[in-house]
């Protein structure tokens, strides 16, 4: 390993981002919150619904989860006891209703919904309980991606958002990105993804992923953890490969993760003749240890909301290279916490890696500064004590207009 092992940057204070939630519930009992995901795949919107629904102090909070598809991600949950189901009907005006009924069974106080269809078909059923005469919950809606949307999209997304209650953007670059899509009516609030500390905190490397795919036990491996699509920048990282061979030939590639890309990617890694130095792994279940064994983390995005792959690294003291686009440098300080590069120049991102692969000492302070970095501002447990404040400033609204609220 090039960075320090085992570094917890707090002398083995106590770790304020290890605080649960104690508090007991509202005036007038729990706060019900149902979370509405768009789909039940796997990516950083399903990993932040998972989060608040596993960390939401159940003695405030009753939370349930509906998901627009079947999906690992909903597997989870229910594996972790959450209470989630799937509302599986593609035509959008039917999961309206179909959504409009299960909200009416259990009337929550908040629907929480993630990612563009979530926002419509979620908002839409609570406006519909509204036109009935039942209890209107209160819309939040977090915007958790980068893409750009068609026009047709966009201009639904416009004639919502004033009906929502609130918007949450997970960085800067998002706000910036809704204002330019004309999105305006509601109150924004930044609220950044967090790291589960808990898992990524003191995580040990794993052992035989040098056994795994049969590579030298001294040789370095550079990893990229990430949906295998266009947008996170997969080809430029191939692209710079042979340059970062002919400057640390016995280095390695590991590139985590599934998605239709990944057929494309690796006819590219045999026309580029690194086949031999790359090692496509697909989906694994132990992404922490696997991280936590590489001596660099990449994220060559070409398009970025946050990048929580990189909070992981940096939690995990792995010295990172990512691209400088969407909301990665609003958690990366080029050339203190990690190096910046342009996406899409292959050149710039090799001789970024060879740096770090090189220069052990910037190596080992970058994933230390990363690491702290993480800990004093990007923890999950802010990430969750934000987001459970505006859901009682809703229901605690919802409640005074009702008389219930003492």
């Amino acid at each position: 390993m090039g960075a320090d092992e085992g570094h917890d940057g707090h002398d083995g204070h106590e770790e304020p981002c290890l605080e649960a939630d104690e508090r007991g519930p509202l005036p007038g009992g729990r706060v019900r919150v149902v979370e509405v995901m768009a789909t039940g795949t796997n990516g950083g919107a399903q990993e932040h619904v998972f989060s608040l629904a596993s960390r939401l102090n159940p003695a405030r909070y009753d939370v349930r989860v509906i998901s627009l598809s079947h999906g690992s991600s909903v597997r989870r949950l229910q594996k972790a006891g959450i209470e989630a189901s799937v509302i599986d009907e593609p035509d959008d005006r039917l999961a309206v209703l179909a959504l409009a009924e299960e909200l009416g069974a259990f009337e929550p106080e908040v629907v929480h919904n993630h990612m563009f269809r979530a926002e419509v078909v979620g908002t839409k059923a609570a406006l519909h309980l509204g036109e009935k005469g039942c209890r209107r919950p209160a819309v939040i809606s977090t915007v958790h991606s980068s893409r750009v949307r068609c026009v047709e999209d966009r201009e639904t997304l416009r004639q919502l958002t004033p009906l929502m209650d609130r918007l949450i953007v997970v960085s800067k670059a998002i706000e910036q990105k809704i204002a330019d899509e004309g999105r305006r009516g509601a109150p924004i609030s930044l609220v950044y993804n967090g790291v589960d500390l808990q898992r990524y905190n003191h995580q040990q490397p794993c052992c035989t992923l040098h056994e795994d795919y049969h590579i030298d036990a001294e040789a370095p491996i550079v990893g990229v953890v990430a949906r295998l699509e266009a947008e996170k920048g997969h080809r430029t990282l191939l692209a710079a490969w042979p340059l970062v061979l002919a400057a640390v030939p016995n280095a390695w590639l590991l590139v985590v993760g599934e998605g239709s890309e990944q057929d494309s990617l690796e006819a590219q890694a045999d026309i580029l003749g690194i086949s031999g130095r790359v090692v496509f792994t697909g989906r694994r279940e132990d992404v922490p240890a696997v991280t936590a064994a590489l001596d660099v983390s990449v994220l060559p995005s070409y398009r970025e909301a946050q990048g929580l792959s990189v909070l992981e690294a940096m939690a995990l003291s792995r010295p990172v290279v990512a691209s400088a686009v969407g909301g990665i440098p609003e958690m990366i300080e080029d050339g203190i916490s990690g190096l910046l590069v342009p996406p899409h120049d292959c050149e710039a991102l090799a001789t970024a890696i060879v740096r770090l692969l090189t220069d052990h000492p910037l190596a080992d302070t970058i994933a230390r500064r990363g690491h702290d970095l993480v800990h004093e501002r990007f923890c999950v447990e802010l990430m969750v004590k934000a987001v459970s404040d505006l859901y009682d400033e809703a229901a605690l609204r919802i409640r005074q207009s009702e008389g219930v609220a003492r």
